[in-house]
């Protein structure tokens, strides 16, 4: 199955030849600001066979599990795209809202719940956590 996205602008393209190995929603505080208030949707997928096309800008910042993450956007555009951590070289976090077709990959757990807001609303037909979810297998 191959799975093809990119930035709202179209300078930035990707394109994965298996499927993710999980998706989830996340409610910590970074992916707040990052959704603009709201979680964000993050499909996790091995680098080996992930490609990109494209100029894509990075921030470099330190997680709270003391963790380097790399957030990676267009340039161009500003769309949020990719997430990588030191620890985990051989997968990429992908924003879902940036695959073509984001109905193709439903979150499995929702995980910081915690940091949601007391309006934030959960799919109670997946499994919740209060913090961080064991990292995906690769």
């Amino acid at each position: 199955m191959t799975i093809q996205g990119g930035c709202a602008c179209k300078a930035v393209r990707f394109e994965s030849a298996t499927s993710p190995v999980t998706v989830r929603v996340c409610w910590c505080r970074v992916c707040q600001y990052l959704g603009a208030g709201s979680g964000t949707v993050n499909a996790m997928f091995r680098t080996e066979g992930f490609t990109v096309q494209g100029k894509i800008a990075s921030h470099r910042f330190v997680a709270h599990s003391g963790n380097v993450i790399h957030r990676e956007f267009c340039p161009e555009c500003g769309t949020s795209l990719f997430s990588r951590a030191e620890v985990r070289p051989h997968m990429v976090g992908v924003r879902v809202g940036a695959l073509d077709d984001p109905q193709s990959t439903p979150p499995e757990m929702t995980i910081w719940t915690s940091s949601a807001p007391k309006w934030a609303c959960f799919d109670p037909g997946i499994p919740q956590m209060a913090g961080q979810a064991p990292p995906p297998k690769a």
